[in-house]
């Protein structure tokens, strides 16, 4: 029997869908409140760690941090199924591979976030408590090459960026949720996705810009994450306002993710 459809995979997988959702969601709802300075929220506070540490504070947030770390190690746990066991069955070519190489990163990605909600919830103080991608940037500026390195992380980003883009726009993301039609009524939910994956793209597009910057000017300060990438966006020509639609853009992606937790053949 195949992985993919063996009873236990599916509500793994549902469940990191849900917290991958939920961290999109709030995210979009901070940056969107960043915007306009909605009670006081700033574009310091527009990352995912931001996200972890917004629902730490609210009433039985520690209960709901534990439950999207079990998301989030759950979706990591899918994500290396698919990569390792191939059970997406994309073979071992060119392109298979580099499909379930995607699987896997994104996996990791996930559960180095779900390690640092444990982390949260444990009290454990993460060395890593500023801006993750700078620090990252930093790291390999002090290597040889590090110049290189961080030129190459820029040219990577941009291709992740470049591909959410077309994922969206070319509607590929409809193959994820084929079981939900395609009549009018339904048709918001088909555009979440395309506005999801695009406003993911341009996220990845300006963070690649500041690696880019910080391999130019060979200064790692320059690199940073989202929070950083919207800072600049805010400070821009009707900045307010384009952040708002980045806002909105996000949280579509996430109720995309529960529209697939919901509707995805796993």
């Amino acid at each position: 029997m195949s992985i993919r459809t063996t009873t236990y995979l599916k509500p793994i997988a549902q469940a990191g869908l849900v917290a991958k959702g939920i961290v999109y969601t709030l995210l979009g709802v901070l940056t969107f409140m960043a915007a306009f300075h909605i009670n006081g929220k700033s574009t310091r506070s527009t990352d995912k760690e931001d996200v972890f540490a917004f629902v730490y504070q609210q009433t039985g947030g520690q209960i709901l941090l534990g439950i999207i770390a079990l998301g989030l190690f759950s979706y990591c746990i899918w994500r290396g199924i698919q990569a390792i066991s191939d059970s997406e069955h994309k073979g071992n070519k060119a392109k298979g591979l580099l499909s379930r190489a995607r699987y896997l990163l994104s996996g990791l990605v996930y559960g180095y976030m779900a390690v640092h909600v444990s982390c949260m919830l444990l009290s454990i103080k993460s060395s890593n408590s500023g801006d993750g991608k700078q620090e990252m940037a930093r790291e390999m500026m002090n290597k040889p090459l590090g110049q290189w390195l961080v030129g190459l992380s820029a040219i990577i980003l941009l291709g992740v960026g470049i591909y959410q883009i077309y994922y969206g726009l070319s509607e590929k993301y409809k193959k994820h949720v084929e079981k939900l039609g395609g009549t009018k009524s339904k048709q918001i939910l088909w555009s979440a996705g395309k506005i999801g994956y695009t406003a993911r793209g341009m996220v990845w597009l300006m963070i690649a810009w500041l690696f880019a910057k910080a391999a130019f000017h060979e200064n790692s300060s320059e690199a940073g994450g989202a929070s950083k990438a919207f800072g600049q966006l805010h400070h821009m020509t009707f900045g307010p306002y384009l952040l708002a639609i980045m806002g909105v853009g996000l949280m579509c992606y996430g109720m995309f993710s529960f529209i697939r937790a919901r509707y995805e053949n796993l």
